[in-house]
């Protein structure tokens, strides 16, 4: 095996060198608080939980002495300084502030003007091509339609590029797997013991690709996910949604909390509704909420009880193997007949205590549904969830959070951040909370904006990306022109760097050298699948064969559970490019797994291999003073040339424009 040597071109730093800032970043410092300050009534909420500083804004951090949220900001400055040459190449966009009344510019623009906060300048075309490739598709681009692009001078070029990747079928595998990710798609959820098996995992991965083929309207998703009716999960996928919301241990009022917490998670991004199913507000979520703080647990109940009458029940594939399951999702079937009842005193929840003197079979034991932000109930005969999903969909804050997750990945941030940390009470601007409230959204007409475009566009994920990638703010260089202070992060002043995802990095280096795995996948391809490629294929953070798992898992990839997705930096990443065989075996120069990328340097002379790599690798050219280095380290001596040939490729792999999209 290729065993690299450390080799350093000017401005090639191996990604050693600045782990150490992104990992003292990401870590917390210790939190100054006495464990009584955080005792509460039920300890159990997910605010007081690992996870806390998800619910927490600034100035609830602050004075808890937790870290700063201006990670981003002091992260894309530490790359920045890193990135060093950048080419130049043409510019298709000269800075001005007139922008179409109504668009992202309009607003995030004008918002920029009247706190006086200059904008970064327009990033370069060979920046763009990148971005954009790796933001929609998951992929980097050829070096030929790199070429290509910065060799055209039509003005409308980018708008067309943006459309060319948008139709890709790269675009499907990125946004199956963010779908998955925020659906939680997993065959085992370790927190609640819940199995869906691999049949009923691969059966959701293909209900959400299949319906991002089909162009399928996200409100349509949303219905399915919500209203399905299903024999089997290992056959309809959408079931598989509501599925993953079963928990054990408890009585059924306890899985339908649950499924009523995680919609209204993934669907609205009001995360407080899962607190409200253990406690009223008042006393809990006085300092995190203005809805919640006034909204009780009554009201939770309410909203839970449109799936009061819903039932997932086992069922045996092989009526001898009692050990493998899948589930069945129907209404008004056995016992979920009658509505949320309030009659348990054991479970995952606090107590559901019936007022004193109510009876069982009594109207005050049971709760009727009613949906919690406009007080509507099902029409007469109409299904429970069917009734929630049009309310769900039909609710303006249904868009706003739709577009704000994919905010957030495109930018880093949300409008509203942390993105499913939405107090419906501060969002009008029309309309603004009483003080010391302040309106929670950055921009909040622009969100209302976005939002409106998503459903007059039908609820279009494509229609929603390409308004993002197209706007002059997405296109922000990640360069900041004067004193970058970190209150303008919120503000979308400049592009903030990304670390790419682990799959990103993976498919990458397959692709940049040309040497192409082939992965038996674990629960996919001895099901009947083909074997896998590239890791954005994958159905799952799933087990794959040799090193492959454990080198997505230390770029943070999460779980699909309890585990999200994270960019922090850290000295495994760092180890694992440097070392790993996902990068040595893709230096190669004999074998079926021979390097084409590096086969092709060494048939061409010095100057032409080095642009080669540095262009395949990194989507430019290299800088006079990289080239020079680069030729100077490059020997006459063929075997020592293709050492040395080796080596380059693998610095430009731990470079950090490798590593970061910026």
């Amino acid at each position: 095996m290729y065993a690299p040597r450390l080799f350093l071109v000017s401005g090639v730093a191996p990604l050693l060198l600045f782990t150490g800032l992104l990992s003292a970043q990401s870590e917390a410092p210790a939190v100054p608080i006495a464990e009584q300050e955080l005792a509460v009534e039920h300890a159990d909420c997910p605010f007081f939980g690992p996870q806390r500083e998800r619910f927490v804004t600034e100035s609830v951090r602050k004075s808890l002495g937790m870290r700063s949220s201006h990670e981003l900001s002091s992260m894309t400055a530490a790359v920045g300084k890193m990135l060093g040459y950048v080419p130049g190449g043409s510019r298709t966009y000269n800075y001005d502030q007139s922008h179409a009344a109504g668009s992202i510019d309009s607003y995030i623009f004008a918002d920029l003007q009247a706190k006086n906060i200059a904008p970064a300048p327009k990033t370069t075309d060979w920046e763009f091509i990148r971005r954009v490739t790796l933001d929609l598709t998951g992929r980097i681009p050829t070096p030929e339609r790199v070429l290509t692009f910065v060799a055209d001078t039509s003005s409308d070029k980018r708008a067309k590029l943006i459309d060319e990747l948008l139709a890709k079928p790269e675009w499907v595998d990125k946004w199956t797997m963010f779908y998955g990710d925020l659906f939680k798609n997993t065959t085992n959820k370790s927190s609640t013991s819940l199995n869906r098996f691999a049949q009923g995992r691969n059966a959701f991965q293909q209900w959400i690709k299949q319906s991002l083929i089909d162009g399928k309207p996200y409100n349509q998703m949303a219905t399915e996910l919500i209203s399905v009716q299903s024999d089997s999960t290992y056959t309809d996928g959408a079931a598989d949604f509501l599925v993953g919301s079963i928990v054990g241990g408890g009585p059924t009022q306890d899985i339908m909390d649950q499924m009523t917490a995680d919609t209204f998670d993934t669907f609205l991004g009001v995360t407080h509704v899962n607190c409200l199913l253990c406690h009223s507000g008042r006393g809990h979520l006085d300092s995190l909420s203005l809805w919640g703080q006034s909204t009780t647990r009554y009201q939770a109940w309410q909203l839970a009880g449109f799936l009061s009458h819903t039932g997932a029940t086992r069922g045996l594939p092989d009526p001898a193997n009692n050990n493998v399951f899948y589930y069945s999702l129907q209404d008004n079937i056995r016992n979920f007949t009658l509505d949320y009842t309030l009659n348990t005193l054991t479970g995952n929840r606090p107590a559901r205590i019936a007022p004193s003197g109510c009876k069982s079979g009594q109207p005050c034991y049971y709760v009727a549904p009613q949906y919690i932000f406009n007080g509507n109930s099902p029409k007469p005969g109409e299904n429970y969830r069917v009734a929630l999903a049009r309310n769900i969909t039909g609710d303006f804050q249904f868009a706003r959070a739709a577009v704000n997750y994919v905010w957030a990945y495109f930018f880093g941030r949300g409008i509203v951040d942390p993105p499913d940390t939405f107090d419906t009470a501060r969002l009008d601007p029309d309309n603004p909370p009483p003080a010391p409230w302040t309106l929670q959204p950055s921009n909040a007409r622009l969100l209302n904006a976005l939002a409106q475009h998503f459903i007059d566009s039908g609820f279009n994920l494509k229609a929603l990306m390409r308004e993002i990638a197209t706007s002059d703010t997405y296109q922000l260089s990640s360069r900041y022109n004067g004193q970058w202070m970190p209150e303008y992060e919120q503000y979308f002043a400049r592009k903030f760097v990304r670390r790419l995802w682990g799959e990103e990095i993976h498919d990458a280096v397959v692709q940049s050298s040309g040497s192409y795995p082939s992965y038996s996948v674990t629960g996919w391809t001895e099901l009947g699948n083909g074997k896998v490629t590239y890791a954005m294929q994958f159905p799952d953070v799933v087990n794959v064969e040799g090193t492959t798992n454990a080198f997505l898992d230390n770029f943070l990839r999460g779980n699909r559970d309890d585990q999200p997705r994270k960019s922090e930096g850290s000295i495994l990443q760092a180890l694992n490019l440097m070392n790993s065989s996902i990068i040595e075996n893709r230096l190669a120069l004999t074998g079926t797994g021979a390097s084409q990328l590096m086969l092709q340097a060494l048939a061409m002379n010095n100057t032409d291999a080095v642009n080669r790599l540095y262009l395949t690798i990194l989507s430019r050219y290299p800088s006079d003073d990289e080239k020079s280095k680069a030729l100077a380290s490059l020997p006459t001596a063929t075997a020592a040339r293709n050492t040395a040939m080796q080596d380059l490729a693998w610095s430009l792999y731990n470079k950090v424009d490798f590593v970061f999209n910026y």
